[in-house]
């Protein structure tokens, strides 16, 4: 009798402000669902990055039958289509395959069938994916040029100011180095790098 199918789960948000918690649950569906998570890859970064570290740890991590779960096509990839069907060939070329809510999957179907039925399966199967990849950066670049017009006519309106620097963790960076803490600890303590507090610092002496 074999064991239950192995997953590994990717879960990923764009920023540091957005919290993994909310994909957590897709672990816990995944074993409720039969399947033996062999690990959870969690990652803050872009999907419209290919060089996202967990991603390509988990992709060299992969073994053949093995399945890989995200909560949505866009957390595994937002790139252009070129460079995401890349990633999804690295991931099938591993003997894995995606196991993702929105995208049909027909690969139990296509590895039981014959002939043309499985070619067509197949051929299905990849038309699904690509499309879904396609929507993922779609999205992506359409709320890139949203952001860009938002921008755009707050300058025209006098409005834009950029990012608003926040006061009061600037003001402990300077309170925590005026109390003789080091430029690391003084990072560690505010969640500034080191480099942002050398240039908080050095801000305040020109001032």
């Amino acid at each position: 009798m074999s064991g239950p199918a192995v997953a590994r789960v990717y879960l990923r948000v764009s920023t540091d402000d957005q919290d993994l918690q909310r994909q957590e649950a897709i672990t816990a569906q995944a074993k409720a669902a039969g399947y033996y998570v062999a690990g959870t890859y969690r990652e803050k970064a872009s999907g419209a990055r290919a060089d996202r570290p967990e991603l390509l740890r988990m992709v060299a991590d992969l073994q053949p039958g093995e399945v890989v779960i995200a909560e949505k096509i866009d957390r595994i990839s937002r790139l252009p289509l070129p460079e995401a069907e890349a990633l999804i060939a690295a991931i099938q070329a591993k003997g894995a395959r995606l196991a993702v809510p929105g995208v049909v999957d027909l690969s139990e179907l296509a590895a039981a069938a014959e002939g043309v039925p499985k070619i067509v399966l197949q051929a299905v199967q990849d038309m699904l994916l690509k499309l879904a990849l396609q929507m993922a950066r779609d999205d992506y670049e359409t709320r890139r040029e949203r952001q860009r017009q938002g921008i755009e006519q707050a300058k025209a309106a006098g409005k834009y100011r950029g990012r608003q620097a926040d006061e009061k963790r600037r003001a402990q960076v300077l309170a925590l180095r005026g109390s003789g803490q080091s430029i690391n600890r003084t990072a560690e303590l505010t969640g500034f790098s080191a480099s942002q507090v050398k240039r908080i610092c050095a801000s305040a002496k020109a001032k």
